[in-house]
């Protein structure tokens, strides 16, 4: 992607590669069958929603990053879908298994402020009342100087600048601007990994824990969250990169403390090559260390549409056939009455499994 593309690109996008803030609120909802009209409705109005938050704390750089699943975009929209939006691919793994969760809808929420995140997510989630329920919803901060709970520096190879844009934004097309982000919580399991001499921890990683430096030759294990998440550059030359906007959650009732890992790409492919490495292994490395310590516990692939398509959204997709039980509805307690919509079969590129 040449420079005067990625600028391009960089003005059509969502905040993706807006800074890390001190506060960050994930939510992933499903939308249920019939709430696709108010999740239409609500995606011109979110760019109002934010700045109407955000003037009330001006100095909390409030952002919202919108992405939609591969199913409810078939239900939301007609005509061309991202080439490469799938839903997210279980991998199963000798010993760890990266799982694929519900999800339609991902808004991921960054501030300087904690209450500037829970006021947009709440305003975002009255709109959807009804129509769609969050499946997760994780509550992320900063850990010293952007520590994650093992004790490490998180994103320390994170592009920047213009490299930034290259690695996270789609550079031309009808979708230039938009990104794909996969999304997976880890659950640490902090006690075991506690247990672990630094030098054990830092072998693990892949980098010092002090200084944070990457060690080099074979003081880096092969086995190591750095040396399988590290891949060659591309056939044209290009680095494979994502941007990680990772961020540690903790709740001290019920031990539950992980890391909420986020990453933003041109092109799904990448981030997918850094999880197979990571649960089916590579080389000499069955898998990943690290996840010895750290069990993925949710797992889902959304598109970051362009600002400006959220801001006048493509047509709207045609009605589904209603099944064939009388009344149209999925005959579950509180979803009675609401009309199923199952999405087409998969036909288009980017689309099959592995």
């Amino acid at each position: 992607m040449t420079t005067t593309v990625a600028v391009r690109a960089a003005e059509r996008a969502q905040a993706v590669t807006a800074p890390l803030t001190s506060a960050a609120r994930f939510l992933v909802l499903t939308v249920r069958p019939g709430g696709e009209p108010a999740v239409r409705a609500l995606l011109p109005d979110l760019a109002g929603l934010r700045r109407a938050v955000g003037f009330r704390a001006p100095r909390a750089e409030l952002s919202c990053v919108t992405g939609i699943g591969s199913d409810l975009w078939d239900r939301l929209f007609a005509g061309p879908r991202p080439a490469e939006l799938h839903p997210f691919r279980e991998l199963r793994g000798p010993r760890h298994t990266a799982p694929a969760t519900p999800g339609d809808l991902l808004l991921h929420l960054r501030a300087e402020r904690a209450d500037a995140c829970f006021e947009l997510a709440s305003q975002i989630l009255k709109r959807l009342d009804g129509a769609a329920e969050p499946a997760d919803e994780t509550i992320g901060f900063e850990y010293f100087d952007h520590r994650d709970l093992t004790g490490f520096v998180d994103g320390t190879e994170n592009p920047e600048g213009a490299a930034a844009d290259r690695a996270a934004l789609i550079g031309d097309g009808p979708f230039a601007g938009g990104s794909y982000v996969i999304v997976q919580k880890y659950r640490h399991d902090h006690a075991a990994w506690e247990a672990l001499a630094t030098e054990q921890q830092e072998g693990a990683i892949g980098r010092t824990k002090l200084t944070d430096i990457e060690l080099t030759g074979d003081a880096q294990p092969p086995d190591s969250h750095v040396s399988l998440t590290s891949l060659d550059d591309d056939a044209n030359g290009e680095p494979q990169e994502i941007l990680r906007h990772n961020m540690p959650y903790a709740a001290h009732l019920g031990e539950d403390v992980g890391t909420y890992f986020i990453g933003y790409c041109r092109t799904p492919a990448v981030t997918e090559e850094m999880l197979r490495n990571m649960f089916l292994g590579r080389g000499a490395a069955t898998h990943d260390r690290l996840l010895d310590f750290a069990t993925a516990v949710t797992g889902g692939l959304f598109f970051v549409p362009p600002a400006d398509l959220l801001a006048d959204p493509p047509p709207a997709a045609a009605a589904r056939a209603v099944p064939p039980n009388g009344d149209g509805s999925l005959g579950i307690g509180s979803l009675k009455g609401l009309t199923s919509t199952p999405p087409p079969e998969p036909d288009g590129p980017g689309r099959n499994p592995y």
